[in-house]
């Protein structure tokens, strides 16, 4: 195709990631009407439907699949060489998109990278939440991070947290009749809040240790979220025990509005992770951000 339209090809690209013209358009500041138009233009010229769309959604054509597999890695590669120029440089800069869990990037991202950011201002940074398993290169981020148990084998890795230990916490109130359980085995008498997990659309098992035997319980309750802040304070509210990073509860179980039980079964478990394809490696703005994230481990 004529150099003019490769801002064509890339915007569409971004369709065929986002799924939706409306993120897209969001993505690269115009209008989704505009977008659209641009992505019928190129449909035209080709003489071939590259997109199917519904009111509810968008999706790939046969020749949208070709025409994605075989230029979205020219493409990658020239915005990898593109951002390698700026080693030259005095300070690194380029746009950085990472996908984290709510607690990813509360507790281990944003403190780091907070004022990484004021001493780094040609870093643009893009943090989108996300509780799921998310396949960074098919949706078009650079990094991900994920608990070590979760990490995918063809990806580059690198520590960004110490180990994390999740604790079961609820209010004293839910003890005054009963006696707190002494085991896990005991959490079937107990109302419990649940979280349930984007990826799989289950609800998460609890994770316990005794002795060397790893297991995990299932828990019910009168309510559930899928997102584990939402799952904290419905505990400190009194609808039951909940499941969550010992970090975000420490406070109020130290100012006695919330008591940590089973704490003999609540090990430490794998640290969060930074995980990459190999092509972002060498970009300086990525690599400035990684080396931040690793300092003061």
């Amino acid at each position: 195709m004529r150099g003019e339209n490769t801002n064509d090809l890339r915007a569409f690209i971004l369709v065929a990631q986002e799924r939706s013209f409306t993120r897209a358009a969001a993505r690269i500041g115009v209008s989704q009407s505009a977008l659209s138009h641009t992505i019928r233009q190129l449909e035209e010229r080709l003489g071939l439907r590259l997109l199917t769309r519904t009111t509810r959604s968008v999706g790939l054509t046969e020749a949208g699949e070709r025409l994605l597999a075989g230029i979205l890695d020219p493409f990658d590669e020239i915005d990898a060489q593109v951002d390698a120029l700026s080693a030259l440089r005095d300070t690194p800069a380029g746009r950085v998109g990472i996908v984290a869990s709510e607690y990813a990037i509360s507790h281990v991202l944003w403190p780091k990278l907070a004022p990484f950011l004021k001493a780094n201002p040609d870093i643009q940074l893009e943090i989108t939440l996300d509780n799921g398993l998310t396949d960074i290169v098919a949706e078009g981020f650079d990094a991900g991070v994920r608990r070590g148990e979760h990490l995918e084998k063809d990806m580059i890795s690198a520590r960004i947290s110490p180990e994390v230990r999740y604790v079961v916490v609820g209010t004293p109130d839910l003890f005054a009749t009963t006696p707190p359980p002494a085991h896990p085995r005991e959490l079937s008498d107990f109302r419990c809040v649940n979280f349930r997990l984007r990826s799989s659309g289950t609800f998460f098992a609890w994770e316990f240790k005794e002795g060397d035997h790893a297991f995990r319980v299932r828990v019910e309750g009168q309510v559930a979220f899928n997102n584990i802040y939402d799952c904290y304070k419905a505990a400190l509210a009194g609808f039951g025990l909940s499941y969550v990073p010992e970090q975000i509860a420490q406070d109020d179980i130290a100012a006695g509005r919330l008591v940590s039980v089973l704490e003999e079964f609540c090990p430490y478990w794998d640290s969060f992770y930074l995980y990459y394809p190999n092509r972002r490696q060498t970009r300086p703005a990525f690599q400035a951000v990684l080396n931040a994230l690793r300092e003061r481990l």
